[in-house]
């Protein structure tokens, strides 16, 4: 009998770590969750009949199709079907203490893929190409992060998500309404891809080893290359996509996130070992987290109040140019009006040419004739 009560054979797990990583009895899903991602399912779990209003919608939903299109073509894990995988999710569950152990299924699909979703009651699924990627270490990461997204709740807005995007596609022909759809699908998004950050966060939990999240977020990005690859020039891409550019680059950048549900994999492994690196982090894998039981206790307002916190100092601190630009408006600073056409000076090619003599004071960083080209 093994730690999370289930019958298995002991020789078949003499090189599975599990065994020595550390267990969260009782762990609430905000112990990990992204400030804006706590914030908004807090408020959530706060309105009463939420749960009802959204099970009622199951009916209108395709999630009775998915389930019987998983059931019948791809590959249910189990203890006679991809074990090591089964191994992996029960062992997460027994970490994070999800009671009930999700169904979970291998599809064939060469791209990279994993996900959670359901309204009565989420199902995972990872596609071939994940599977055939990763390294067990990188799987169990992964692994993770999908019960992290079932304990957070999260397949219950990614279910509504995937069937609001299609109804945006049916009905793009009533300007309106594919508006008024296309409005609820943004907002939707930027909480997912809030959400995406505390799932990676649960699947640290799980793995507990940052190399291996590290190595899985490289693999999804440049593919099994890891030889090719390295960490700290890795992360000094998401670096250098924060800081670099203009406020022409901001912009683009803003544009290229907007249809994506996912952040951007430079962008998620930054994030990521920002947070193992915190006193948060280090408070959770000491023992000090809060509890499941404690949850209908936690304060919207408090949430709230935290997620602004942290939208403001991560304004403040950030090297993005808008977000700088934001950030001296706020603190009052002189002369944004020349700092704006500097920033976005570079879009119009007829830009009148600047005396570059020292009697003008020009700042020699201002515009130039020839636009520099753009960084999307």
């Amino acid at each position: 009998m093994s730690d999370d009560g289930h019958e298995q054979d002991d020789t078949a797990h003499e090189n599975v770590p599990s065994r020595q990583r550390r267990r969260f009895p009782g762990i609430s899903s905000r112990a990990y969750e992204h400030p804006a991602d706590r914030s908004a399912l807090v408020a959530l779990r706060k309105l009463s009949g939420f749960d009802t209003v959204f099970k009622a919608l199951s009916a209108l939903l395709p999630e009775r199709s998915l389930r019987l299109l998983f059931l019948s073509d791809s590959v249910r894990v189990s203890d006679q079907q991809f074990t090591h995988l089964n191994d992996m999710l029960r062992d997460a569950c027994h970490i994070l203490d999800l009671k009930k152990v999700p169904p979970m299924y291998v599809n064939q699909d060469p791209q990279p893929n994993a996900m959670c979703i359901g309204l009565d009651e989420p199902i995972i699924v990872v596609t071939t190409g994940l599977v055939e990627l990763l390294d067990e270490e990188e799987m169990r990461a992964v692994v993770g992060h999908e019960v992290g997204h079932a304990l957070s709740g999260h397949a219950v807005y990614r279910t509504i998500l995937l069937f609001l995007t299609n109804l945006a596609i049916r009905v793009a022909w009533i300007p309106l309404g594919n508006l008024a759809i296309m409005a609820i699908v943004t907002a939707l998004r930027e909480w997912f891809r809030k959400s995406e950050l505390s799932a990676d966060r649960a699947g640290l939990l799980v793995g507990q080893d940052l190399k291996a999240s590290m190595r899985g977020l490289m693999k999804i990005a440049g593919g099994n290359h890891l030889h090719e690859m390295n960490v700290d020039a890795f992360l000094q891409q998401a670096e250098e996509y924060e800081a670099g550019g203009d406020l022409r680059d901001s912009v683009l950048k803003i544009l290229n996130v907007l249809p994506r549900t996912h952040p951007f994999t430079t962008v998620r492994a930054a994030e990521l070992k920002k947070w193992a690196e915190s006193r948060d982090h280090q408070r959770i894998m000491d023992g000090h987290y809060p509890r499941r039981a404690e949850d209908k206790d936690t304060s919207v307002t408090d949430s709230f109040r935290e997620s602004a916190t942290h939208y403001a100092t991560s304004v403040k601190s950030s090297k993005d140019p808008l977000m700088k630009l934001v950030s001296d408006i706020a603190g009052g600073a002189g002369d944004l009006g020349g700092r704006v056409r500097r920033g976005f000076g570079g879009f119009t090619a007829s830009a009148p040419p600047q005396d570059e003599s020292p009697r003008n004071g020009s700042d020699p960083d201002g515009p130039t004739d020839t636009p520099s080209p753009d960084k999307s």
